[in-house]
């Protein structure tokens, strides 16, 4: 409850928004429940309105972490430790062997550290999705429908966790020691595509997310389901395309479109063929995959919101 008041105060500042329930706004006044204020604004106005929101519902749940600077220290520092250890596991391997898949230690490192930076972007921002099953299941998502933002801006900044920034430094570190040791040739494309990869990957990842959230509104109980496709996701993607069978490949590539996030690209970047034949310039496909998976996560949570019925208690 202490939470929610606080959540409250912190929205009320918001234009249009009169008091801490947000009584200043129309709930129904947008093109969804959870809408508010910004139902009759442009798109643009919503888009800003919205990453606004955000930034201040973030602003306040960091400054309750850094009142307890040690604690937040530790955390993020077991955080860093923890994801670290599959890079370890990696390094293990190559104790054993030279190669593992025909990829060297560097050049897995660079997977690892594509993978892990991208997916470590889209945990800090939306890693909070995955708690929606449990707040539909106890009906505190009611709470979230009466104030003046957007429900997906409040669900994803819902207990913001800066300690996840553990998991980014750790792959950026990674990634920066396959950079160090890889003889690439880079050109002027290759040099392009590496933050635009990490960028595409965290917005595909992002995006997975969100469309797992919107499944939950039926499932309920699903974030496990969730689960296998982000932080699964990001394991598979840590290894070479070569280690598994070709089908499972198809499906990363074709259905769920996880081979965008640094498969795709790093073979480019790396000099390597795909596994499937497919063409250089699909590795340049991963901005146009990210903005497709957004449109529909996008539809996927609209549906799953417009879905919701109260628990009645």
């Amino acid at each position: 409850m202490a939470d929610s008041r606080v959540a409250d105060g912190v929205l009320s500042r918001l234009p249009g928004a009169a008091g801490p329930s947000g009584s200043g706004a129309d709930p129904a006044a947008g093109s969804g429940p959870g809408d508010g204020l910004f139902g009759r604004a442009t798109p643009w106005e919503r888009l800003r309105d919205g990453l606004r929101a955000y930034r201040l519902i973030v602003a306040m749940w960091i400054r309750s972490t850094m009142a307890y600077r040690a604690s937040f220290l530790m955390t993020a520092l077991g955080n860093f430790a923890v994801t670290g250890f599959d890079f370890v596991t990696i390094l293990l391997m190559f104790s054993h062997v030279d190669a593992l898949g025909g990829y060297s230690l560097p050049e897995i490192a660079f997977l690892y550290g594509t993978s892990t930076a991208a997916f470590g972007v889209a945990d800090l921002v939306m890693g909070s999705m995955d708690r929606l099953g449990a707040r539909v299941r106890d009906g505190t998502l009611d709470t979230l429908l009466v104030r003046p933002v957007p429900v997906l801006v409040q669900v994803a900044a819902d207990r913001f966790a800066l300690r996840r920034a553990g998991r980014l430094l750790q792959g950026l570190m990674v990634l920066g020691y396959a950079l160090a040791a890889l003889d690439i040739d880079w050109t002027v494309l290759r040099v392009v595509l590496l933050p635009v990869m990490v960028i595409s990957g965290a917005v595909i990842f992002s995006a997975v997310f969100v469309a797992g959230a919107g499944f939950q509104f039926w499932a309920q109980d699903a974030s496990q389901v969730q689960n296998s496709f982000t932080y699964g996701g990001t394991t598979l993607l840590q290894y070479p395309p070569t280690i598994f069978a070709k089908d499972l490949v198809r499906g990363v590539t074709f259905v769920v479109p996880l081979a965008f996030v640094n498969w795709l690209p790093a073979l480019y970047v790396l000099g390597r063929e795909d596994p499937l034949g497919l063409p250089s310039w699909v590795a340049f496909l991963s901005p146009v995959v990210a903005l497709g998976c957004c449109v529909l996560a996008g539809w996927a949570w609209r549906s799953g919101l417009r879905a919701y019925r109260s628990t009645g208690s």
